[in-house]
């Protein structure tokens, strides 16, 4: 609400959603790892990026999605 996105936000709390994208090891992980996934708009998971570099992960991504 605070910055008025246009698209919902997950909060995570319990680490189901974690869990279910192996993000996590365990319901009580104190924070996730860093991974993404490139979703299309069936649902399908295109491409999954197990170890992400908060550095250089946007550029990755936006070169996979543009070749």
């Amino acid at each position: 609400q605070r910055y008025q996105f246009p698209y919902p936000l997950l909060c995570d709390t319990t680490r189901a959603i974690g869990l279910a994208y192996g993000a996590c090891d365990d319901a009580k992980a104190g924070y996730a790892k860093r991974i993404s996934y490139v979703i299309d708009e069936q649902g399908k998971i295109e491409k999954a990026y197990d170890s992400v570099s908060p550095r250089s992960h946007p550029a990755d991504v936006l070169a996979d999605l543009t070749s």
